[in-house]
Parts: C-alpha cells; sequence; structure tokens
C-alpha cells in the first residue's frame, strides 16, 4: 500500500503538491489523473525518492523509500523509460540493476521474456524504439518482484497490441495482490484499466474514487427519451419540483433528462399518459467526467484555434 499524508512539494513559491493525502490500496490498479503541470509526476519522484518533500510524507508499506535495503524488492517503478545509458545493452543495463539489489541474474532473463524483448536483450539501449524502451522500463520494474509497482504513461509509444499487452499486466499485477499506481493521459484507457481513480489538479486532490463513481458524477448522464408527446412530459418534469431536474428539448420528440433516474422518467410518463417511442440510458464517459472534474484546473490551456481572426 501507498500512503500520502498531507504530502507538499513547493520549487520557490510555488506548490507543485499541495497537501496531498490518500491511500493507494492493493489488489487494484489505481489510475492516477491530472492536466499537465498538476504534480503527477512530482508526486510519484516523491513516492520513490527521486524528489524530497517540502512537507507531509510518502510511505510505501508503512516506510519510507530510503529506509528499504533493498528497494527494488519492495518497489518498481517506470517513470522516465529513457532514462538508460544509450550504449548498454538491455541485458545489461537490467543486469546492473540486478546486481546493485542482491536480485539474481536469473530473473533478468525472466522479465526480458515478460516484456517480448529477449530477441534483442543484446542490442544497445540507445537504438531502441519508443516503444521498445517503454518495454525496457516496464522489464526494469519488474525486475525485484515488488508487491508495490508505479507506472508514469506506460503505454506511451505502444501500438494497439503493445496497449492491449500493458492493460492485461496491469490487471494481472493488481489481481496477485499487488500495488498497481498507474499515470495516464488516455482516459479511453484508465476507464478500460483502472478499478480506482485519483485526480488531481494545482497539486490537490480533486477526487478518489471508483472509476464508476466518477462517472456517476457527471452531469453529461442523462435519459433520452422519445415520444410524440416529449412537450407534454417536459412540462411535467420540469414541474414535478425536483430542482435537480434538467430537461433539454433535442427534438421536436425527443428529450435529454438529467438529474433523475431512468425509472422515474418513465414512471413519469406513465402517469402523464405519455406514449413513449423510446426510454435509454446517456452514459458519460470517463474523459467527459474528467473534463468536468478538472475544468477549473487546468494551468496550460490551448487559446484560440490557429489562423483565427481577432
Amino acid at each position: 500500500m501507498i500512503a500520502l499524508r498531507g504530502l507538499t512539494k513547493r520549487f520557490g513559491d510555488k506548490a507543485a503538491v499541495d497537501g496531498l493525502s490518500l491511500e493507494v490500496a492493493a489488489g487494484k490498479v489505481t489510475g492516477f489523473l491530472g492536466p499537465n503541470g498538476a504534480g503527477k509526476s512530482t508526486t510519484m519522484r516523491m513516492i520513490v525518492g527521486l524528489d524530497r518533500p517540502s512537507a507531509g510524507a510518502a510511505l510505501v508499506a508503512g516506510r519510507r523509500y530510503g529506509e528499504f535495503r533493498h528497494p527494488l524488492r519492495e518497489v518498481g517503478a517506470l517513470l522516465e523509460a529513457r532514462a538508460v545509458h544509450p550504449g548498454r545493452s538491455a541485458r545489461r543495463h537490467l543486469l546492473a540493476m540486478a546486481r546493485s539489489n542482491g536480485i539474481a541474474a536469473g530473473r533478468v532473463e525472466e522479465v526480458l521474456g515478460l516484456v517480448g524483448l529477449e530477441a534483442v536483450a543484446g542490442r544497445r539501449a540507445g537504438s531502441f524504439s519508443l516503444g521498445m524502451g517503454q518495454r525496457l522500463g516496464i522489464a526494469g520494474a519488474l525486475l525485484g518482484d515488488p508487491g508495490v509497482l508505479l507506472f508514469d504513461e506506460p503505454v506511451n509509444g505502444l501500438d494497439p497490441d503493445g496497449v492491449l499487452w500493458v492493460r492485461r499486466l496491469m490487471r494481472s499485477l493488481a489481481a496477485e495482490g499487488r500495488t498497481v499506481f498507474v499515470s495516464s493521459h488516455l482516459m479511453s484507457e484508465m476507464q478500460l484499466t483502472a478499478d480506482r481513480l485519483v485526480v488531481i489538479g494545482k497539486g490537490r486532490l480533486i477526487a478518489d474514487a471508483p472509476v464508476a463513481e466518477v462517472i456517476a458524477s457527471s452531469s453529461r448522464n442523462a435519459v433520452r427519451v422519445r415520444s410524440p408527446r416529449a412537450a407534454d412530459l417536459a412540462a411535467r418534469l420540469e414541474a414535478g419540483g425536483v430542482d435537480t431536474v434538467e430537461v433539454a428539448r433535442v427534438a421536436e420528440q425527443e428529450l435529454l433528462v438529467s438529474g433523475l433516474p431512468l425509472e422515474r422518467v418513465g414512471w413519469a410518463a406513465y402517469e402523464a399518459g405519455v406514449p413513449l417511442l423510446e426510454l435509454s440510458e446517456v452514459k458519460a464517459s470517463l474523459e467527459e467526467a474528467y473534463m468536468e472534474l478538472t475544468g477549473t484546473s487546468v494551468e496550460y490551456g490551448a487559446g484560440a484555434a490557429a489562423g483565427a481572426q481577432a
């Protein structure tokens, strides 16, 4: 388990991470989301001792990373896949890591096979493509067979087959009871991979909840209704005394109703004697829910479209 207790990191007068407190449980894939500059990479660096907190603490199994005698056996991390000497082969890179932490040399061959690099293990890492570099970084994270794993953008540069492989790997590692903490900007992939989400913005916690709960919080969730008497149903719903109900008239015979479950909308139609041609749920995507959550936390937003005239 990873526990953050009031974790804070300041660079001058700017708080990159601001009083972050949360727990990342074992046995789940926890997605770590936030806009660029939100503090995700800085948080992960503090967990593995690469940055020193200005305040608070980052604990792994109740201990700071620097207290572990053989840290690679406790925590595996992919934070920067290209942080490899370009003149060293993949095998020699992993062997050096293994020797520094008392890991048997045979484990190197195991992880090379696991990530699919056994055929190119003798090649210099500097000649690797971005995707191959990602696989080497994942091999390094798995080398010590740790119980806690951190991955920063693990599918960056991978083809669709590689993305599917990473997704299955993450879920299998969590199923073994490990703590898996994954940062990504790919919302569709997180929706398929993660069990729980931690969302931060400007260094502060915005959400910490199961994926389904985050999606359910979106205002984009609605009930689609088609009826020849759509206007009558809209009037009844708007006069129902529920402040959270919003009815959007999409077309002459079509409504989108938010703030009420499908069953309540159907019952209102029944009570009003309104015939229905369609009654269905419109589910928000994780991307839509995420954009709502982080809308006020985007630090580096894009400007107007190129070529737009003032």
